[in-house]
């Protein structure tokens, strides 16, 4: 697989291939993956935390496209790849010859995954594009502002993760009907029509029926009381669905008074009543600890965990038990720490893989893996064209 992506949502759908077992090759340009600096400091400023965890398990090479001899190189690479994944602008791929109809005309079996801001077939097609400005067209801001009365961004890049998940999803699905006979495949996955359909599967809610039978959102998710609960050192996140799980919850809280109350006996009627409900559910909570709940809760089987910080989450004892977290050396980074795939199979996790590479790391090998003598080779290196990082040892 050669991956010609950068930042984040291309990096997570090829780190999660390359957990499935795919062969990956990463193509940086001379400046870097902008990742390498944007994801926070790091001890010699070519490894931010995220561009460690989202390059691992990969090989990476080092070429200007703007020089011909990387061209070539280039060349050489799609004869070797049977997927190739990008996420930069469709009329950047143009230029370079890289976009799906250009690759696929040379190589008709080849799987073209291309990530983009919005589809190329709409009026935003070609605009830049990064996981907030797609947070805000997408309505995932305005669902705070639903909820809060102002839009808000989530914290994270979700928009990027989602999609490269996605993407990955596709690409294998291609492998599949490839290897069913049906021959190589273009995949186009854009950010704004999927981040908007998750929004719209579930808020187009009671609009989707015409008529209308209500207004948009889960109102649910958009009260304002929808949120951890405080207790009496902390926060507690709880969900309470099902009505025996409200019975046991009110016997919980001391309201066994509410036992009997019709708006709350039933699913519709907590849906009803929703704004009601979530005044009894966050009442009271704040006479115990954290600890406390999770043990009355736990042992009423009702669904609650503690709302974690930053620093908390690396502590959790689930996660030190199944081994998420794990120290490794980085030959520039030195001591980091390592975080494994999620997906379980056949009762082992997949191998990591080895540690996120340096810009260039491999370049002379996987230059020499695909053919090329070593004149070829120092002649790249000499003029540019190709970059090998020097080994620190």
């Amino acid at each position: 697989m050669l991956d010609l992506t950068s930042v984040v949502v291309g990096p997570a759908c090829t780190w999660r291939l390359a957990q499935y077992g795919a062969e990956v090759i990463k193509v940086e340009a001379p400046e870097g993956d902008l990742m390498r600096g944007l994801g926070g400091a790091s001890r010699t400023g070519q490894h931010s935390g995220t561009y460690l965890h989202l390059n691992r398990g990969k090989r990476n090479i080092s070429l200007d496209l703007k020089k011909p001899g990387a061209r070539d190189v280039m060349a050489r690479l799609l004869e070797w790849a049977d997927v190739v994944v990008a996420n930069m602008r469709p009329h950047a791929l143009e230029r370079l010859g890289l976009d799906a109809a250009s690759v696929r005309a040379r190589h008709p079996n080849t799987i073209h995954c291309l990530i983009t801001g919005y589809g190329t077939d709409g009026p935003y097609a070609g605009r830049p594009t990064y996981d907030s400005v797609v947070q805000g067209a997408s309505g995932v801001a305005g669902l705070f502002g639903a909820r809060d009365g102002e839009p808000s961004y989530v914290p994270m890049v979700v928009c990027d993760h989602v999609v490269g998940e996605i993407a990955a999803g596709a690409i294998l699905a291609a492998v599949i009907r490839r290897n069913a006979g049906a021959g190589g495949s273009s995949i186009e996955v854009p950010m704004f029509e999927t981040m908007a359909a998750f929004v719209l599967q579930e808020h187009l809610a009671q609009q989707s029926f015409d008529p209308p039978v209500g207004p948009a959102g889960d109102q649910r998710l958009l009260n304002p009381r929808n949120k951890p609960l405080r207790t009496a050192d902390g926060w507690i996140s709880v969900t309470i669905n099902t009505d025996p799980q409200v019975r046991a919850f009110l016997r919980a809280v001391a309201r066994e008074d509410l036992l009997e109350d019709e708006r709350f006996a039933t699913v519709a009627a907590r849906a009803r009543n929703v704004q009601e409900w979530f005044e009894v559910r966050g009442a009271g909570l704040s006479g115990k600890t954290t600890r406390e709940w999770l043990a009355i809760f736990g042992a009423a089987d009702i669904a609650a965990m503690p709302c974690h910080t930053l620093e908390s989450l690396s502590d959790d004892p689930h996660l030190a038990a199944v081994g998420l977290m794990s120290p490794e050396r980085h030959p520039t980074e030195g001591a980091v720490t390592a975080i494994r795939s999620t997906i379980r199979q056949e009762g082992a996790y997949p191998d990591p893989g080895a540690f996120a590479q340096p810009r260039g790391w491999e370049t002379r090998a996987i230059l020499e893996g695909i053919g090329i003598d070593a004149d070829e080779i120092a002649a790249l290196l000499d003029s540019g064209a190709a970059i090998q990082v020097p080994r620190p040892w």
